[in-house]
């Protein structure tokens, strides 16, 4: 395509993010286009020939009050980077997700007038919150990509260049999911019935919703001892994190959890763990997407930081806080958020999934929404990309 080889900085700040990067890596030597490939990166993108100046988890803070503990550090990194890209530029830089982090980094990029053109790959939910950050993105960001149709046309109202890419997830994942291969996948019994449950990927997630997820467990263990609970651990931290948590719950509950660890470079075991489960109840966030694209029935839970909270309800603009609620313009699985968010909730509405009925009807609606994501008329990110130089 040109002479020299077009040099690409990338930055992401977790697994959603890393799959996403990935995905985009392999599209770009698809298309038979040399591209040198750095910034942060996860596992998967290392795998594809990425070159991380930084762990990705050093990005994994969640919430306004927690981000200010680690505000130095995270100038630090923003500043590594400004100075690493200002002695030597790349052509282009895509932020994915961790909007936080990469806008601060496209407006320092900007204002230090360097010739690099800038991406927001996954837009910031400003159609849902802060709205007025959509005139910052405005001056800093040259092309914003949608993974949803509603983003581009909520851009173009404020002459945002902005393309509707997809959501990878929707045409990865098949309309067709039978449960039972899920299952074998894992080395389950098929007959077994299972519940996932999810209580993040950040260790900071874990410590504060294991305990909800595990005391909602016990709860349903007691009425309904045929079903057995699966805990995915996206690594080994994680995974002693839960086992330690674990120890503080009485035998016949620790027989009954099956805890998986992440065994590849793909960190797909949060998908395969919900894929073979007959309910999830998952922490808000990009899992209820993956959730809602694999046709489980399930229920979200999240809970914030108090003050963190206060501030954020009263930046929120939409009645809803998960994806398959926003997607679908109305409340089709159970949102428990802050206080809300007890055991007795939980596993109150897991039950209510038990009845063959009602998981049913969730199950055709998220496969409607699955259909709906599919026949919107989306972009190649590549091309869009490339539009830029």
């Amino acid at each position: 395509m040109q002479n020299r080889k077009l040099k690409i900085g990338i930055v992401v700040g977790e697994v959603s993010g890393d799959t996403l990067g990935a995905k985009l890596i392999r599209s770009f030597r698809e298309q038979g286009i040399d591209v040198e490939f750095e910034g942060i990166g996860g596992p998967q993108m290392i795998a594809e020939g990425f070159k991380s100046y930084y762990p990705m988890d050093i990005l994994s803070v969640m919430g306004i009050v927690e981000v200010l503990k680690d505000l130095k550090k995270l100038f630090a990194v923003r500043d590594g980077l400004v100075e690493k890209w200002t002695n030597d530029p790349v052509d282009i830089f895509i932020g994915i997700d961790a909007p936080d982090f990469n806008l601060r980094l496209s407006k320092s990029i900007k204002e230090k007038n360097l010739a690099i053109k800038t991406v927001q790959y996954v837009s910031p939910s400003v159609w849902a919150w802060r709205q007025g950050r959509v005139h910052g993105i405005r001056a800093t960001i040259d092309l914003v990509l949608c993974l949803f149709p509603f983003e581009k046309a909520f851009y173009h109202q404020f002459n945002v260049n902005a393309a509707f890419v997809g959501h990878p997830l929707a045409s990865q994942l098949p309309l067709e999911n039978p449960i039972r291969p899920a299952k074998e996948a894992l080395g389950l019994d098929p007959d077994q019935k299972f519940i996932a449950l999810l209580p993040g990927s950040r260790g900071g997630e874990v410590e504060r919703l294991a305990p909800l997820v595990l005391d909602a467990a016990q709860l349903i263990q007691a009425k309904h001892p045929e079903y057995q609970f699966l805990i995915p651990a996206i690594n080994d931290a994680r995974k002693q994190q839960i086992e330690k948590i674990l120890e503080q719950y009485p035998e016949s509950l620790r027989a009954q959890i099956k805890l998986l660890e992440n065994q590849d470079n793909e960190s797909k075991i949060g998908r395969m763990v919900m894929n073979a489960s007959d309910i999830v109840a998952l922490a808000s966030g990009t899992a209820t997407l993956e959730a809602m694209l694999l046709h489980r029935p399930m229920v979200t839970f999240y809970k914030l930081n108090w003050l963190t909270y206060i501030i954020a309800k009263l930046l929120v603009k939409i009645p809803y806080y998960s994806l398959p609620n926003i997607i679908a313009g109305k409340k089709v699985i159970s949102e428990l958020i802050q206080s809300d968010a007890t055991p007795e909730n939980l596993a109150n509405d897991i039950e209510k999934l038990m009845n063959i009925e009602t998981g049913q009807i969730q199950v055709m609606q998220l496969l409607t929404m699955h259909k709906k994501l599919l026949a919107g008329n989306s972009e190649d990110p590549v091309q869009a990309i490339l539009a830029l130089l």
